[in-house]
């Protein structure tokens, strides 16, 4: 699920305590389906007609059996707030349990699973929407659970620990974009997990049974091998009919990358053939192999430039730094890109979605895969561009709010109130105008990983263009915002981060080159 807008106080288009708007404080769900753009990919239609069948028959009435409020439906997820705790968590598992009911019968590359997160927070209530911190830590602890659970935060779990019979792991503090303070999060253990166990356990069982059928099998056979008479001369009427072949070890399938935690760098290919690669005598000559697609770079020229701005404390302070002369990509990196690395075993899963779009749901951890992938083939120093080298390039050495001015104009991102393009997935690449460095999809589009540590201000922040390494390192920066994010992540200076390991639906990147 996108962001929800912060309630950031000053900034134009949103909600404010003095206007009289009603603030209370509530039990806020907000629920997003995993892998929602592949599903629609594979289905569309079928796909819509049961997100809203469960919508209709499951979600709704089960917020409003435990009094709650369905605030807003949003295609992929859902947002909706109660006056208690309690009947937030116990109506957060009663729909996972029942969509584990619903997805048993079901292939694993076609269920209907959603992540959910809770939390406790002060609001802004409207008609069909809510607002505010409390809303922003709810998306965000959504957008780390896993599939098929409920993940909540500390302030739900001090009010819920002794009432609602279940478990729960803690999992730590974990810093949430916007948010001054880590949100301590932990993952529910309801019956569901009693539920997979039973599943699990009759799975093992029928696997055994099918197990002791072949062994059977293989038993007749073997008699039946035995029992014919033997032939009194050769040796080669002794030897067996059919010498077993060892059958080569199936490669795995690509693993789904949904919100998931980011596997670790893969050992890169050797660039000696292996055995397997080497042709027999009879078989054709094989051609050579394409060359790896690189993606389309430009050179930025050395320069200096005022980083940052007044408009959140995370960008604060301005101050003054100098870029070297570097390269960096025209575009982010495209599913195309992405999947030739899949295809040589050097990144950890296969993209879905069109070739020109950029890739998503890719962890800092998965960028970095790529980059030191892409080096190794060409021999080139590809590598993530620092925090400050993107800002630089981004502003295409404007100074104004966004790129093209300080006003917001339509047609010129992909953001969710950036005008008329509003989708499920990102627009292809370069589907709006460059900046004047001949940049694409500076701002919106998808977030995108630079190199750098997050820190909460630029307080010490080096000023020679160079990556800032120390800091928290479990998180890492993003710029751009996302074509699910409001404008306000659109401008050059805004700046988010993420856990470094974990993947989230619209996070992308772009590569850089030294000289």
């Amino acid at each position: 699920m996108g962001e929800v807008r912060s309630f950031r106080s000053g900034s134009q288009g949103e909600p404010s305590s003095s206007s009289g708007m009603p603030r209370r404080l509530a039990a806020i769900i907000v629920g997003d389906i995993a892998s929602y753009s592949r599903l629609m990919q594979l289905d569309e239609e079928g796909t819509h007609n049961r997100v809203k069948r469960i919508e209709r028959d499951l979600i709704a009435p089960s917020i409003a059996e435990h009094h709650g409020k369905l605030v807003k439906t949003t295609g992929d997820g859902f947002i909706a707030i109660f006056d208690s705790p309690v009947e937030a968590v116990r109506c957060s598992i009663v729909i996972q349990q029942n969509l584990l009911g619903r997805n048993a019968l079901l292939p694993k590359h076609s269920r209907i699973e959603y992540r959910i997160g809770v939390n406790l927070g002060d609001v802004i209530v409207e008609a069909d929407d809510v607002y505010g911190d409390g809303v922003n830590i709810a998306s965000r602890i959504e957008g780390i659970a896993v599939p098929g659970q409920v993940y909540i935060s500390g302030a739900i779990y001090e009010q819920i620990k002794h009432k609602v019979v279940c478990g729960y792991e803690a999992l730590g503090e974990r810093k949430v974009k916007n948010i001054t303070d880590p949100v301590s999060v932990y993952r529910v253990l309801p019956d569901a997990d009693a539920v997979g166990r039973t599943r699990r356990r009759r799975e093992n069982i029928l696997i055994f049974l099918l197990g002791l059928t072949l062994l059977v099998i293989a038993s007749g056979v073997l008699w039946y091998l035995l029992a014919q008479p033997r032939s009194g001369g050769s040796e080669q009427a002794a030897a067996p009919a059919v010498s077993p072949a060892a059958s080569p070890k199936p490669s795995p399938a690509p693993s789904e990358a949904a919100n998931q935690t980011a596997s670790p760098p893969q050992p890169l290919p050797s660039a000696a053939p292996s055995p397997a690669a080497v042709p027999s005598p009879a078989a054709a000559p094989t051609q050579a192999a394409a060359p790896v697609r690189q993606p389309e770079m430009v050179a930025i020229r050395s320069g200096s430039f005022a980083m940052g701005s007044n408009d959140d404390p995370s960008e604060r302070p301005v101050h003054q730094v100098t870029i070297k002369a570097f390269a960096i990509g025209k575009y982010p990196v495209t599913v195309k890109e992405w999947n030739e690395c899949a295809a040589a075993r050097a990144c950890a899963f296969q993209a879905t979605g069109k070739d020109d779009a950029p890739v998503t749901n890719v962890s800092w951890t998965d960028a970095q895969q790529y980059a030191a992938w892409l080096a190794r083939v060409t021999g080139k120093p590809y590598r993530l561009p620092s925090e400050a080298e993107w800002e630089y390039a981004a502003r295409g050495g404007t100074q104004t709010k966004y790129w093209w001015g300080d006003r917001l104009m339509p047609g010129m991102a992909a953001c969710k109130d950036c005008g008329d393009i509003g989708a499920e997935q990102p627009a292809r690449v370069g589907s709006f105008k460059p900046n004047p460095f001949g940049l694409h999809d500076m701002g919106g589009g998808v977030e995108q990983w630079v190199e750098d540590c997050w820190h909460k201000n630029y307080q010490g922040a080096p000023t020679d263009g160079s990556a800032w390494g120390e800091g928290i390192c479990a998180s890492h920066v993003l710029r751009s915002g996302s074509w699910k994010n409001d404008a306000l992540y659109v401008r050059p200076a805004n700046r988010n981060s993420y856990d470094t390991n974990v993947r989230y639906p619209t996070h992308g990147f772009r590569v850089a080159l030294s000289p």
